[in-house]
């Protein structure tokens, strides 16, 4: 079997390239402010309602604008911060290079775009929310996050046999 490179981005360091990882190694307690981070993002989550089931429906059901603002202004971020970091070469806080590499297209896209947006609706559920939901108290989520889990594990194992 053959490994696939995630060609999203690099980070280049002196002597070698290490696709999306840093060959900088730290001590445990460098990933306290991942982990802070992450309990910030998740209170924003649930204090702006992107983890309401009844706002996904409302966005599903082109009842609300609410989902899509969110939607837009977390790609316009992401668009404004790859041209910023293209447009004045910024390093990692490390000091390492960011490479920005073409995806290649293909129809497996599609489909598994339609899948994930399917199992969004019907769950009310996507991959970064549902650790707020279950944190929330949604603890019927945890059925979604196993199901999201076996799904991935489905996909590694038959990626290679699936149509490109």
């Amino acid at each position: 079997m053959t490994q696939q490179e995630n060609t999203d981005f690099e980070v280049r360091s002196l002597d070698a390239i290490y696709v999306n990882e840093s060959e900088l190694q730290h001590k445990w307690y460098h990933n306290v402010k991942y982990l802070l981070t992450g309990i910030l993002f998740g209170i924003v989550f649930v204090k702006s309602e992107v983890i309401s089931w009844f706002r996904i429906q409302e966005m599903f059901r082109l009842q609300s604008f609410h989902m899509y603002g969110v939607i837009g202004s977390a790609v316009a971020t992401g668009m404004l911060s790859v041209w910023l970091i293209k447009k004045f070469n910024i390093k990692t806080v490390y000091g390492e290079k960011i490479v920005f590499s073409p995806k290649k297209f293909n129809k497996g896209q599609i489909i598994g775009g339609l899948i994930f947006g399917f199992g969004w609706a019907i769950t009310g559920a996507c991959p970064g929310p549902m650790f707020a939901q279950i944190g929330a108290g949604a603890t019927v989520v945890i059925v979604t996050l196993l199901s999201a889990i076996a799904g991935t594990w489905v996909y590694g194992k038959f990626r290679e046999k699936l149509p490109h």
